[in-house]
């Protein structure tokens, strides 16, 4: 069993995700983590009363070993590290909804503090591609800067698609290579070579390996922190998972198995690593949200691969009895199916199981279109051949129901060889359902396990029928392929639900979500393919999709969307509205602000001066000011709020006219879609969405 080598209680609440470690004097290494209090403390048990309060930093009164830093602004992230050639050791990184703040504990000094109107959400120290200084590159709402040790913004980019639950690799600024998800991505960890630790909002966490997935678990807790490790001295490091409930586990890379646990009392704040002993030992450090920290050290070469402890092993051995419990039902249930195939060996007038030898589960996929009590759905229909019933039916898929899993159990009237199951997928995915069915006789009360996989293909929610009534679409995409039609109908046939194979590329279909039409035609001479459809991020599916089936690496098109074009061009009037109304504001406020401090001047020095008249007054008018600083100070939350909301639409669309290409002709939409917005090019913008380039 690993115990921690130490355990600490500071009085001190600890932000879920915001701890770090660092060697502000470039010695000691020092515990770093935000407080509910808009403060930062930083533990240094290896300095004793040498620090004096200074600027920012203030020594805490209810502990000699920790200093805290006053942000006075709820902290979002924070990191240490190697920035500038010029301070002592590392330097802390604060990051909060507006501002930056690069701070030098061992001198007591800011080294800069500048204004992210796009939020810090995140912050990782580094180099990046050709850039020579370390860079601080925050992740905001929308977009990607880089800082260097004098605050320059060194680099700055679009992230785009930041909530459409997508793992994005890039080279520098360039994306390389992306894996969609089911669900919001909270955390990410290299852990050695191109292998990746990963975790999810819904409480997924798993390995991924460039862009196979090795594993992934799922718990109902959520992963708040997660950092690779080698704890038990196999050379491998293993991923680290601090949840929610307070569990520490350790989990190998190659297979997702538990080798070694803890458990806190409360939440899981941080998992970091460093020398925090100083005795040339790294440890594993695991902090709570309570301020509870625990040290450990890896495992001794005689422990090497073996960190179960003994509960740990009982928790094994009462798995392994369960399964032989199992085992043995399992064969008593045989023994009696076995009595009921032979002649005049009775018991009762209960059959115990026994089906039919050709018995088999039988599955089908279909669309159905909406009706008066039912949306428009995919149709599984789960079957037997012969008069058997399915007594129940388990469903496990993976983004498609939630908890990923579901039951479907008819009632004892309704039992019958066919159970319908609705399936709803919220996104165009290629999904496994893996079906299990209960399978047995009309009076069984044992029955058989079917287990069956059925691939749901991507583009299942598209429907043949089509309203010779509905409108036709005004967008559509444009491109050239060397391929013969004939590959894009093995390409319809293997991604749309189609209720007969199709022999020709030209094809319409329509929505089961919205009911718009959705056109696809390939002139056979040319091989120029056009679709037709309103839907830009459909469309770019549709490309993505085709080019992956066809192995093209890179593909230009051309592509015009006028009504959702319409709509980018209104919102990036309003971004350019709510912009000058934030510089408005921002200047009202440092106004009034100058007003008060003005303002409360005078009333000291009619309080001093025994001018109780004049201080009444002042402070009214203090009081005033201050009713009116708020108002003002909701109206720029609204408006920062708003123009939020425009910046993510923004940057959604530049990923959806980069998905409309492929490879490098992506990669330069993207990019010049980024210059034009730097330079405030609207019709570039524009032009660069249709054409690919900036030149036509």
């Amino acid at each position: 069993m690993l115990v921690p080598i130490f355990t600490l209680k500071l009085n001190h609440k600890i932000n879920p995700r915001m701890v770090t470690i660092g060697k502000f004097d470039g010695i000691h290494p020092c515990l770093t983590a935000a407080t509910q209090a808009g403060k930062v403390f930083i533990h240094n048990p290896h300095m004793r009363g040498q620090r004096q309060a200074a600027h920012r930093l203030s020594q805490s009164a209810q502990d000699s070993d920790i200093s805290l830093l006053n942000i006075n602004q709820a902290v979002s992230c924070l990191t240490a590290g190697t920035l500038g050639p010029n301070t002592t050791g590392d330097t802390l990184l604060v990051g909060t909804q507006t501002n930056l703040l690069a701070y030098d504990v061992h001198d007591n000094a800011d080294i800069f503090y500048r204004e992210v109107t796009d939020g810090a959400n995140a912050i990782v120290l580094g180099k990046l591609g050709n850039i020579e200084s370390p860079l601080a590159i925050i992740g905001g709402n929308c977009a990607l800067q880089g800082f260097d040790f004098e605050g320059n913004d060194q680099f700055w980019t679009l992230l785009v698609g930041s909530e459409d639950f997508d793992i994005r690799v890039f080279k520098e600024d360039e994306l390389v290579s992306e894996m969609a998800e089911n669900e919001t991505v909270t955390s990410l960890c290299h852990m050695h070579g191109s292998r990746f630790g990963y975790a999810l909002a819904n409480g997924t966490v798993g390995v991924y390996d460039r862009t196979a997935r090795y594993w992934r678990i799922k718990s109902k807790n959520h992963a708040m922190s997660i950092h690779a490790f080698d704890l038990n001295a196999d050379g491998v490091v293993e991923l680290i998972t601090g949840w929610s409930n307070g569990k520490i586990d350790a989990r190998s890379d190659r297979t997702g198995e538990v080798i070694f646990k803890d458990n806190f009392s409360s939440s899981v704040a941080g998992v970091v690593e460093g020398d925090y002993r100083m005795d040339g030992q790294i440890q594993l450090i695991c902090t709570s949200v309570d301020g509870e920290v625990r040290g450990y050290l890896p495992a001794s070469k005689e422990m090497k691969g073996n960190l179960m402890d003994s509960s740990v092993e009982q928790d094994l051995i009462r798995e392994l009895s369960q399964r032989r419990q199992n085992l043995l039902l399992e064969l008593r249930n045989y023994e009696e199916n076995a009595k009921q195939a032979v002649p005049g060996i009775s018991d009762g007038d209960t059959q115990m199981g026994v089906i039919p030898a050709n018995t088999q589960l039988q599955t089908a996929l279909s669309v159905r279109a909406a009706t008066e009590s039912q949306k428009a759905h995919i149709e599984l229909s789960i079957s037997t051949p012969n008069e058997t019933i399915i007594r129940a039916v388990l469903i496990f898929a993976e983004g498609i129901f939630e908890g990923e899993s579901h039951v479907v159990h008819p009632s004892s009237q309704n039992l019958s060889g066919c159970v319908r199951v609705p399936i709803i997928p919220p996104k165009d995915i290629p999904v496994d359902l893996h079906v299990k069915a209960f399978v047995g006789g009309k009076s069984s009360t044992q029955f058989h396990v079917f287990e069956i996989t059925r691939q749901l293909p991507r583009f299942s929610m598209y429907d043949l029928h089509v309203d010779p009534e509905s409108p036709q679409p005004t967008g559509k995409v444009t491109f050239t392929i060397n391929d013969r039609p004939q590959r894009v109908v093995m390409w319809l046939n293997q991604n749309f639900l189609l209720p007969e194979g199709i022999d020709t590329p030209d094809v319409t279909f329509t929505s089961l979500r919205d009911g718009g039409l959705l056109n696809i035609s390939m002139l056979s001479t040319s091989g120029e393919i056009t679709l037709n459809t309103d839907d830009i991020d459909l469309a770019g599916d549709l490309v993505q999709s085709l080019a992956s089936f066809l192995a093209i690496e890179d593909l230009q098109a051309e592509a015009d969307f006028p009504t959702y074009f319409g709509e980018l061009r209104t919102t990036l009037t309003e971004v350019d509205e709510y912009h000058s109304v934030h510089q408005k504001l921002t200047a009202a406020i440092a106004d009034h602000s100058n007003h008060i401090r003005n303002m409360l001047v005078q009333a000291e020095d009619a309080r001093l001066m025994g001018d109780m008249k004049n201080m009444k007054k002042r402070y009214i008018e203090l009081y005033d000011l201050n009713r009116d600083l708020i108002n003002e100070y909701k109206i720029r939350s609204n408006n920062h709020n708003a123009l939020l909301a425009c910046l993510k639409s923004v940057n959604q669309a530049i990923q959806w006219a980069g998905r409309l290409r492929v490879g490098k002709p992506k990669n330069q939409v993207i990019t010049a879609c980024r210059d034009a917005i730097k330079n405030n090019n609207v019709n570039a913008l524009f032009k660069i969405m249709r054409a690919g380039t900036a030149s036509s």
